[in-house]
């Protein structure tokens, strides 16, 4: 098989994931994305160099849901990310 030259993930799985590396493990969470805009004069040539701006990525995370976030944007970690009873101490 030959190797991969690309992975994607939807925004589902990318939130998935994010909620699972930071170790949460209850509530509903939104992905976020923090942007970086940077205005500036563009073009190819000295001649066709017009006004415009650049958007970056900056961070991209996670951020709790509101009560009136669509049930299709956020992802419940208690079912996602669910936490480990095995490892829980018995009282």
């Amino acid at each position: 098989m030959p190797e991969a030259s690309q992975i994607t993930f939807s925004n589902k799985e990318l939130l998935e994931l994010l909620i699972k590396k930071a170790g949460v493990h209850e509530g509903r969470w939104i992905l976020m994305t923090n942007f970086g805009i940077a205005p500036g004069n563009y073009g190819p040539t000295p001649e066709q160099v017009a006004p415009g701006c650049a958007v970056i990525v900056n961070q991209m995370g996670i951020q709790k849901a509101q009560k009136d976030t669509p049930e299709a944007m956020s992802l419940d970690a208690a079912v996602v990310n669910p936490p480990d009873v095995s490892r829980r101490r018995k009282d």
